[in-house]
């Protein structure tokens, strides 16, 4: 009979737990208009959230960039130990639904006072020792209590996996658009380098001019200035320059390679194009967005919460059980009859907590409504973040093209300007007028660029793009 008490009443405690106090879990309206402003186009092709990164980077200097990230940066890294934290917490959890056993061992030895009767036939010192398997204050989650606290650190390490893969694809747009502002950099360096010998080229045909009396100082002081200025405009580049390459480096965690942005004559133009990717509809936005699931599963996790608090109001009931070995001699441990066992079952029912358990349970809650809001508040992000790119490929193309019009409409007109000069029809005015508004338009015209290829990489980012990567065999992972 007492061989068979305590398997007995460890099977009729594992079938009665597993009652559950969470609540049904409903995922809320997506608090946004089911299609995007304008009900832009959809271009055939992969969706973003499944076209790999190396699919859609296909210019090789990028992707070398992009790799060097994903092995060095600090900030990825902290987010894959976050994941190994969170995985390590589940296991935590997850093993208080199960008994831990464990081998004891006990001796001790004692002398009563002189208050105390002494047995003669046992001496004036008693012995006791005891060797004991078992488990000592395993809970019987009959409430469900522990399966909700475990329910809710899943979830929140599967929102800690999501987590990292949104710190993925931001890493990724980030490294695309620092190293595309590397190469505009780069343009707009060479454009002002020629501004310059162009401006040195116009004072010294002034100061001739006005030496030989044909200008005035007037003529000559605004074409060194306008060289002046030019001469600014490069060391200012070269500053910006040099603290957009200490920017990318921080993202790749390692210098930027020399090689990086060499071989592009054309700068922009000169970069392997992206495909254009479809947007979808808003509600795709839910499975394809990290940050949403991320959002979504702190949801879940609070959710959880309101079970384990919900459980606090109930009963605990928990086991203590062993068996083993007890002798008043060392010697005597594994002899016959010393056989011992114990069983003993704790309830622990709440009565009066000064209002704890209700203040816990009105938390969880709160914590659920504060979920909710955060999920809802990623999902109009989102929303927001692709309408803008959205906005930005149907009009930017338009802005680009425009821009490089006049540019090269500068262009034309300073040539003419410049001309004009030299054979003493038009002022220097005009000269310094057509030189400043070729130079704003040059200017525009790269900027524009650089924009409308940051759009792309943004569009792509917002959609879910760039956590889906291909291994060494070219399949998706």
């Amino acid at each position: 009979m007492t061989k068979k008490l305590i398997p007995t009443a460890l099977a009729a405690a594992m079938l009665l737990a597993g009652c559950s106090l969470i609540p049904t879990y409903e995922r809320p309206a997506a608090p946004v208009p089911t299609t995007y402003p304008g009900d832009p186009a959809q271009p055939s092709g992969q969706a973003a959230a499944n076209l790999p990164w190396q699919d859609f980077f296909t210019d090789p200097r990028l992707a070398g960039l992009i790799r060097t990230a994903l092995a060095n940066n600090r900030d990825l890294r902290v987010s894959v130990l976050n994941i190994e934290q969170a995985r390590a917490q589940f296991q935590i959890e997850r093993s208080n639904l199960f008994p831990a056993l464990g081998l004891t061992g006990t001796g001790s030895r004692s002398s009563p006072n002189a208050y105390q009767a002494i047995d003669p036939s046992q001496g004036s010192v008693s012995s006791q020792y005891a060797v004991n398997f078992g488990f000592t204050s395993w809970e019987i989650d009959f409430f469900g209590r522990i399966r909700a606290l475990k329910d809710q650190a899943l979830a929140q390490y599967l929102a800690t996996d999501e987590t990292r893969k949104a710190v993925q694809t931001s890493l990724i747009a980030s490294v695309a658009n620092g190293w595309l502002t590397l190469l505009a950099d780069d343009e707009l360096l060479e454009i002002t380098r020629q501004t310059m010998v162009t401006r040195e080229e116009s004072v010294r045909l002034t100061k001739l001019r006005f030496d030989n009396g044909v200008s005035s100082e007037l003529d000559y002081q605004a074409a060194n200035g306008q060289l002046e200025a030019a001469r600014a405009a490069y060391a200012q580049q070269q500053r910006t320059r040099a603290q957009d390459e200490n920017a990318l480096a921080l993202l790749l965690g390692a210098p930027v390679p020399a090689d990086a942005t060499a071989g592009g004559a054309k700068g922009l133009d000169g970069i392997k194009p992206m495909p254009d990717v479809p947007a979808g509809l808003p509600s795709d936005l839910l499975a394809e967005r990290p940050d949403i699931r991320s959002a979504e599963q702190q949801l879940i996790a609070a959710n959880a919460n309101i079970g384990a608090a919900r459980a606090n109001f109930f009963p605990r009931v928990s086991l203590t059980s062993s068996i083993g070995t007890a002798s008043s001699e060392f010697s005597g441990l594994f002899d016959r009859g010393s056989k011992a066992w114990s069983f003993a079952p704790t309830v622990t029912l709440p009565i009066f907590d000064a209002g704890r358990n209700i203040a816990t349970l009105d938390s969880a809650k709160a914590g659920r409504e504060i979920a909710v809001a955060q999920y809802e508040k990623s999902i109009q992000t989102a929303f927001r973040e692709v309408a803008d790119a959205l906005a930005g490929r149907a009009t930017l193309g338009e802005q680009v093209r425009a821009q490089r019009a006049q540019a090269d409409a500068e262009s034309v007109r300073y040539k003419l300007s410049d001309l004009r000069y030299r054979n003493g029809i038009a002022s220097a005015l005009d000269l310094l007028d057509a030189q400043r508004s070729l130079f704003t338009a040059q200017q525009s015209a790269v900027n524009s660029r650089l924009l409308q290829l940051q759009n792309q990489v943004t569009l792509y980012r917002t959609l879910g793009g760039g956590w889906a990567t291909r291994d060494g065999n070219g399949e998706k992972g």
